[in-house]
């Protein structure tokens, strides 16, 4: 089947460009129009994630993001509560490595309340001592459920496998100890170091008010101290291996990866190649390890880019006995694409990042993400015409430079689940030949 040939310029929305204005204290509002909606998204993010914290307060900007909605100097959790669902809000909020970011989506017209009253919740929260111990409990469920979930638990040890000490490796959730043991104090120290106005975009798009929203940002924002970009150094992968036996699952669930460049690199050739060997059912991943081999019901491959560090990951489910060949297996493919990328599996690649990428721009919330992390580590937002173009661009030979990049610095594993004893040691013998060149 002959399929036309993509274009960037069939990849673009016609929907209007992001557009940043720029407050004296330096933060930044991102504003994108989008006609065709009646809602509008409004986000907050603040360069603050997992990595921007100290060892011994792991975990604390997760706990801040919990706590923000509990109570400000004017309003209690209820009021909170109660305004954002009188206007038929879509209230949300998340914490990743690189950022901490709020949500409110509603009708275009309330966009500049929604910034009134995300700056309330950001600036102005009091983090209750009742209040704190009431959501510690809910935090320690959460954190319960996630050390049940063996895949989690797998790319947690993956991280610390692969970055060790450096923050980069650390988990966001952090650990039970520190969430039992953070005060009010340690919460209101963390946001006053770290949410300052270089370090705070407002964002908004929909059916907005563009001046109105950059009024409103300057209103509830303008006054935040300037502060200092959040920089941390990046993060030296140091490669390894981890496993834990988990009774919760009757699988095993094996995550492998290996260092790519992160986000301030500009590099698309990570992305492609991912989407090469395991995005789909077509994909040599699942073609060889769920059709071929009936291995597994579920593998996958995803490049992980963040601003300190990132990863090429491959993932996978399935019954104990077969971890090994997968492991296997997942190898000898990475080392099939360094020796040679099929044209029809880099075309079929480069269709799934360039639609991903168009669903992505035609979905509020996260265009305003994309822009906004640009903002953070590239001081631009890039054209989705540009992301294109560099997808584009990249023919079989780069993306298999891409994989024996991959293979020269080597495989970090981590196993979770009915890994069975002697793992590390049959990983090892797996991995060796791979380090050895």
């Amino acid at each position: 089947m002959n399929l036309p040939a993509t274009t960037p310029s069939a990849t673009t929305p016609r929907a209007a460009a992001p557009q940043v204005a720029t407050l004296p204290n330096g933060v930044r509002v991102l504003t994108c129009e989008l006609p065709h909606l009646a809602s509008a998204c409004v986000s907050v993010f603040v360069r603050a994630g997992s990595v921007h914290e100290a060892r011994r307060f792991s975990g604390i900007g997760h706990v801040v993001e919990h706590m923000v909605f509990k109570g400000t100097r004017t309003r209690d959790r209820r009021r909170i509560n109660l305004e954002a669902e009188l206007l038929g809000v879509d209230v949300n909020a998340h914490t990743d490595k690189d950022h901490t970011a709020f949500h409110l989506r509603g009708l275009g017209v309330d966009a500049p309340t929604f910034v009134h009253m995300l700056g309330d919740l950001v600036l102005n929260a009091t983090f209750p001592a009742d209040e704190l111990e009431s959501e510690r409990q809910v935090l320690l469920s959460e954190y319960a459920e996630d050390e049940d979930d063996a895949l989690s638990t797998a790319f947690k040890l993956l991280d610390h496998a692969s970055w060790g000490l450096h923050p980069f490796g650390q988990p966001v959730i952090g650990t039970r100890r520190h969430i039992e043991r953070f005060t009010r104090e340690d919460l209101a120290a963390h946001v006053q170091r770290l949410y300052t106005g270089c370090n705070v975009i407002v964002a908004a798009a929909g059916a907005i008010d563009v001046d109105a929203v950059v009024a409103a940002a300057e209103a509830a924002f303008g006054a935040l101290p300037a502060g200092e970009p959040n920089l941390v150094a990046p993060a030296v992968y140091g490669g390894g291996l981890a496993s834990r036996h988990l009774d919760v699952t009757g699988q095993a669930h094996a995550v492998l990866g290996f260092p790519i460049p992160p986000l301030a690199a500009d590099d698309g050739a990570a992305t492609l190649a991912a989407a090469v060997l395991g995005e789909g059912m077509s994909s040599p991943l699942m073609e060889r390890l769920r059709e071929e081999r009936a291995l597994v019901y579920y593998a996958a491959c995803s490049a992980d880019v963040f601003d300190v560090g990132a990863q090429f990951v491959i993932e996978a489910s399935m019954a104990p006995e077969h971890l090994d060949e997968v492991v296997g297996e997942a190898l000898r493919l990475v080392r099939a694409q360094a020796q040679g990328v099929a044209a029809v599996d880099l075309e079929r690649a480069r269709r799934q990042v360039l639609v991903r990428r168009l669903r992505d721009a035609e979905r509020p919330d996260r265009l305003l993400e994309t822009a906004a992390l640009d903002l953070f580590v590239l001081g631009r937002v890039r054209p989705l015409a540009e992301r294109a173009a560099q997808i584009e661009a990249l023919d079989a030979d780069a993306v298999s430079a891409e994989f024996r990049r991959l293979l020269a610095a080597g495989p970090s594993v981590a196993v979770t689940g009915q890994v069975g004893r002697g793992v590390r040691e049959r990983l090892r013998r797996l991995v060796e030949p791979i380090r050895a060149g």
